[in-house]
């Protein structure tokens, strides 16, 4: 049975798990711009998770080899404790659109990309960030801007992420930052290891 989502399908397979993402690691790589330096360092996951339906999901993720046991890790947490995942869905999907990605409350982390106005390479670009429910954990600027647009940040909402939330803390504990933290903004849906 396939059931048809955001111009994009899910397939149940025979135990009850949506599939959201079955992608090879070159598939989910196509048409990167990273060099292969980069490209060598990631691998790709298969993560499990709730999503706001109530079913159990499977997705992916590509991330740097050396964060790979910190995700599953987490990811192991979030399918234990229920904590609801939009979807994970390499972004290769969205033809590396960050913005397309975050508007559809994709989870997502490689993107070859620069940090959002800079000629800084982001953290993504390198697989050690990722991404987590962007609509209920949108960027916040200063000036009052959010991204995704028209997203709301509500920290008791399912799906959101507070200081006290036991992910942010899985994270932290592993020695990664969270981009609430960040000075010049409150990126509450993403987390970055050094």
């Amino acid at each position: 049975m396939v059931i048809g989502y955001n111009a994009m399908s899910q397939e149940i397979i025979n135990n009850g798990i949506i599939i959201d993402s079955r992608m090879t690691f070159a598939e989910a790589t196509a048409g990167t711009k990273a060099p292969k330096k980069v490209i060598d360092a990631l691998c790709l996951i298969d993560v499990s998770y709730y999503s706001f339906d109530g079913k159990l999901h499977l997705g992916q993720l590509i991330v740097h080899k050396t964060v790979r046991k910190d995700i599953l890790d987490i990811f192991a947490w979030i399918e234990k404790t229920r904590f609801p995942v939009a979807r994970a869905i390499p972004i290769v999907r969205y033809n590396w659109s960050d913005k397309a990605s975050m508007a559809d409350n994709n989870t997502s982390a490689f993107n070859y990309r620069f940090v959002q106005g800079t000629k800084r390479l982001s953290h993504h670009a390198f697989g050690r960030a990722v991404d987590i429910n962007p609509c209920q954990n949108p960027v916040i600027y200063k000036d009052g801007r959010i991204n995704p647009p028209g997203a709301v940040y509500r920290s008791d909402k399912a799906g959101a992420f507070s200081e006290a939330s036991p992910i942010v803390q899985a994270f932290l504990s592993r020695g990664w930052q969270w981009g609430a933290h960040f000075k010049t903004m409150k990126d509450h849906h993403h987390f970055q290891k050094l």
